[in-house]
């Protein structure tokens, strides 16, 4: 196959779409943050979030996310096409503000856990995760 200047400014607009695409993914993160939190600032300490650094299926990845006297804690996946994973919400009379789960990650990525405060503040973690293994689409 012979490569013309057509072939390869059409290689290169593929090129630039496909550089794009995890921009996008993380810019719906963002917006999912803001509508969660209201715009408000958000603070990092207070919420613990413990993830693999490594996965070797991004099918099952186990998360566990603990923030002492929060009402509700949010969990995203930046990288993925619909990033919000779960919401947990706890009434006052829950024992513990603590939750376990296992996530679907379309590749090595972001988690991020946001938890809403009795007092209006926000904080938050995130653990990057290293996928071996595809998992959603992959």
């Amino acid at each position: 196959m012979k490569l013309t200047r057509r072939h390869t400014l059409m290689l290169a607009m593929g090129s630039a779409a496909a550089a794009m695409l995890p921009l996008r993914a993380s810019a719906a993160a963002e917006d999912a943050i803001a509508a969660f939190t209201g715009g408000a600032s958000v603070g990092t300490e207070g919420i613990t979030l413990i993830a693999p650094e490594i996965a070797e299926n991004g099918n099952t990845v186990p998360i566990e996310v603990n923030a002492p006297g929060a009402e509700a804690i949010m969990v995203l996946a930046a990288g993925n096409p619909t990033p919000a994973v779960a919401t947990f919400n706890f009434g006052p009379l829950a024992a513990a503000q603590h939750a376990a789960t296992r996530v679907r990650l379309a590749g090595t990525q972001d988690v991020i856990a946001i938890a809403r405060m009795p007092d209006g503040s926000f904080v938050q973690a995130s653990q990057e995760v290293k996928v071996t293994i595809g998992g959603c689409g992959g």
